[in-house]
């Protein structure tokens, strides 16, 4: 039964990636049909018609590569901007567990700044944000004197910290702009409204128990406390800011014809960020792309295909390639402090 289980949600999510992918490329190549009517080029229309696989690849990578060099100077500027927003957020996450913890003193806001962003960049490449993530903190965690069941803790504060976030804007999404849901799920308005309100709901149940001083869980020994007001209040605050920033990303890399606004945005983000954490699949692939497409039909595929290249490059890549050289550094100064502390050892003590 554990192999079993070890082996089912990798499988469903590579079963997940190959199905968006499917629905992708059928999607761009109608996109790719139907820019070539709209340019009247009947070379290029019949082109496609008789192109191979291979080849509509290629027609396709030419359209997003006119569609990326169509995006303005200030887009790239500002959906960078909006990178730097969103991993200094996720900092604070980190920066609210030890509060928490109350081990905050003695680790710098370098430090936090530098774990926290090292510890996403690695998981959103990745997947399994909890493990990955979990073994970067405890590497770095640890270091400063943190024992492994504080880190758990911490790893799994900064979590809910995210869903928090999640819950909070994903609520107000649907609560606001409830016809978003409706591409992916024949539900009623009204139905969609209701369970934002829940959403909402149950952020604010949630804060009555902190202000309401519930007390602590002892699980062998160990003490799980409820988090006070003096940490709700900063997860209220800094929750909904890395998703407002990630999604920011996508919103400025999109043509202003119509772009539908920033709130649709950052629904659709949610809907299909979710869905790529809910299929475990690294970085979304493919799985964003389909219920981008679906949430938001008025813009163009090859346009939102751009738009995600540009969240992917800004907010996975990047990050990523400057994160690897940081935790090499990072495990050359442990090595390197292991080695002097074995030599202190093995000296002979002074006469």
């Amino acid at each position: 039964m554990k192999r079993v289980k070890d082996f089912f949600w990798p499988l469903i999510g590579l079963a997940a990636v190959i199905w968006s992918l499917d629905l992708l490329y059928k999607k761009l190549r109608l996109e790719a049909v139907q820019d070539a009517k709209a340019a009247a080029d009947p070379e290029l229309l019949a082109r496609i018609d008789h192109a191979g696989f291979l080849e509509s690849l290629s027609i396709i990578a030419s359209q997003i590569g006119q569609k990326l060099a169509a995006i303005p100077p200030q887009g790239y500027l500002l959906a960078g901007l909006s990178t730097l927003f969103a991993y200094w957020a996720l900092a604070w996450y980190d920066r609210i567990a030890l509060i928490h913890l109350n081990r905050q003193k003695g680790i710098s806001w370098l430090f936090i700044t530098t774990c926290s962003f090292v510890t996403y960049a690695i998981s959103h490449n990745i997947g399994g944000s909890v493990f990955s993530g979990g073994m970067v903190r405890y590497r770095a965690y640890t270091s400063k004197g943190l024992s492994a069941p504080e880190v758990a803790v911490l790893v799994a504060l900064c979590s809910f910290t995210f869903a928090f976030g999640t819950i909070v804007l994903g609520g107000l999404v649907l609560t606001f702009e409830p016809h978003i849901v409706r591409p992916l799920a024949p539900l009623s308005e009204s139905i969609i409204r209701i369970i934002g309100l829940g959403m909402l709901a149950f952020c604010v149940l949630y804060t009555i128990g902190s202000w309401l001083k519930f007390q602590p869980l002892v699980i062998r020994g160990f003490k799980l406390e409820y988090p006070g007001l003096h940490i709700v209040w900063r997860q209220w605050v800094a929750a909904p800011m890395e998703l407002l920033g990630a999604a920011g990303i996508i919103y400025f890399a999109l043509p202003e014809q119509g772009n539908p606004g920033f709130f649709i945005v950052l629904g659709a983000f949610l809907l299909s960020f979710s869905a790529g954490l809910l299929f475990q699949v690294p970085g979304g692939v493919g799985v964003m792309e389909v219920v981008f497409l679906k949430v938001m039909p008025g813009i163009g595929a090859t346009e939102v295909f751009a738009a995600l290249l540009v969240w992917r490059l800004f907010y996975l890549l990047i990050p990523l390639a400057m994160s690897i050289p940081v935790v090499l550094l990072f495990e050359r100064g442990q090595l390197a402090k292991r080695k002097g502390e074995a030599e202190s050892a093995a000296s002979p003590p002074p006469a």
